[in-house]
């Protein structure tokens, strides 16, 4: 990129595409851009470094010939007000994964897929490059310790690691946004059914990984989840790749550590959960392609502290844990269940979940969270009906909430006021809460949880 490059976005404030829109700033170039609501920390973050839009909305007059690119997020409709107006001038518009690739193009790209894991394998992969002084640029879905940005572009490193989602890529492009990444390296961690407000069924939404393992380069590595039934089935489709297959490595857990075995010794690790051993084998497996040994892999994987609202202890004393979770899915809920059961058997877990997607809000995908709570001693979900209004989805009952998810004794919430009145009446002794949600928790005030 040149210095002085004349960038816009439209739609900036979403958590991408402000740090794409800061990285870029900070390597020179003239970024402006435009959102009809911004919400913090983008807004700080934008405001702290000038680029935050003087009014919300959106304003055709911003775009002009002398522009070198626009950057379209997700969030921005295709008849944009804005984006009408860059075609009319004939302007370069790029999506966001568009722009990654133009900028990782002449990289080693090694990027992570999969219906869940994604943003810890990748954590991982930045982690050890990082640890191991290896010159990495990326773009992981979470802010990480050691990282500044959430984004990193230079024009020094050799490989680009990538989180790449099955999510469309823009409002003028329906594909989704892994197929744009053309991989050197690759990691699918499982296939299980998400986003079917796009994919309405399992056939559609297994079709976008099997394209995505035909933009695979050449000679390019798949490493795969080898107990996925659907992964078996698609890593037979190129015989012009490498595949490695991984499982679930050794591991115990001893007065509440999670240690993973290897050949020689014992590691004990900041993270836990069986799925976060599986996803620190996916990582190992992958980085050994690159030509990284496991011996550097093994030495610091026991510093990781893991992603930000991964399964994160929010507070911690001798008789009560507080654990944030951004598990929203069906097979996400589970494993983070599963795991925090695992690190706490003798202890009480509450298990609170808001449901506020499209898929979780919608009645033909809620029987998918069948069992999801099951292992919590008590399990509490949370939605607000005006979600299911503004999405225009069909209204749901609490008892149909219990029926789907196999529960009679679920504890169910429509109002937030009744709901952080149940979270925060928990009792403290001997017990552990976990929170689960991408969204806000109906503004649920975790600093009123702590004891």
């Amino acid at each position: 990129m040149r210095n002085k490059e004349k960038i816009h976005f439209i739609s900036i404030g979403g958590s991408a595409m402000h740090n794409l829109a800061l990285t870029l700033h900070d390597k020179g170039a003239r970024v402006t851009g435009s959102d009809d609501i911004i919400y913090d920390p983008s807004k700080s973050r934008l405001e702290k470094a000038g680029l935050l839009p003087e009014k919300f909305g959106w304003f055709p007059e911003k775009i002009t010939p002398d522009l070198d690119a626009i950057i379209v997020g997700m969030h921005a409709r295709e008849d944009n007000p804005e984006l009408l107006r860059a075609k009319e001038l004939g302007l370069k518009i790029y999506s966001y994964p568009e722009y990654l690739f133009e900028h990782a193009k002449n990289k080693k790209r090694i990027v992570v897929a999969g219906s869940h894991g994604k943003t810890t394998v990748t954590s991982i992969i930045l982690h050890i490059l990082h640890r191991a002084d290896i010159d990495t640029d990326y773009m992981v879905g979470s802010q990480l310790e050691g990282f500044d940005r959430m984004i990193r572009l230079s024009d020094t490193a050799e490989y680009m690691v990538i989180e790449g989602d099955e999510y469309p890529t823009s409002p003028l492009d329906p594909r989704p946004k892994f197929l744009h990444y053309k991989p050197h390296y690759t990691i699918i961690t499982g296939i299980a059914l998400d986003h079917i407000n796009k994919f309405e069924n399992w056939d559609k939404y297994t079709q976008q990984f099997e394209k995505y393992i035909h933009r695979i380069e050449p000679g390019g590595v798949l490493v795969y989840f080898e107990p996925d039934k659907r992964l078996q089935q698609l890593s037979s489709l190129r015989n012009d790749i490498k595949k490695i297959p991984y499982n679930t490595p050794p591991y115990s857990v001893e007065n509440g550590t999670y240690y993973l075995h290897t050949p020689d010794k014992k590691i004990p690790l900041k993270i836990f959960g069986k799925h976060n051993m599986q996803n620190i084998e996916g990582a190992r497996k992958l980085l050994e392609q690159t030509g990284l040994d496991s011996e550097t892999f093994y030495r610091h994987i026991g510093d990781f502290k893991g992603a930000s609202m991964r399964l994160e202890k929010i507070y911690e004393d001798e008789n009560f844990t507080l654990i944030r979770d951004f598990a929203h899915a069906p097979s996400k809920v589970q494993a983070s269940v599963q795991a925090v059961r695992e690190l706490y058997p003798d202890r009480k877990l509450y298990a609170v979940l808001e449901i506020h997607t499209y898929s979780s809000l919608n009645k033909k995908f809620l029987p998918e969270y069948k069992d999801a709570l099951n292992t919590a001693d008590v399990a509490a979900v949370f939605y607000s009906p005006e979600a299911i209004r503004i999405k225009r989805l069909e209204p749901i009952e609490p008892a149909f909430i219990k029926q789907a998810f196999n529960r009679p004794d679920l504890y169910v919430f429509t109002d937030p006021e009744d709901f952080k009145k149940f979270v925060y009446h928990i009792d403290r002794q001997n017990s552990v809460i976990l929170l689960m949600s991408s969204g806000h928790l109906g503004g649920l005030d975790i600093r009123q949880i702590k004891p």
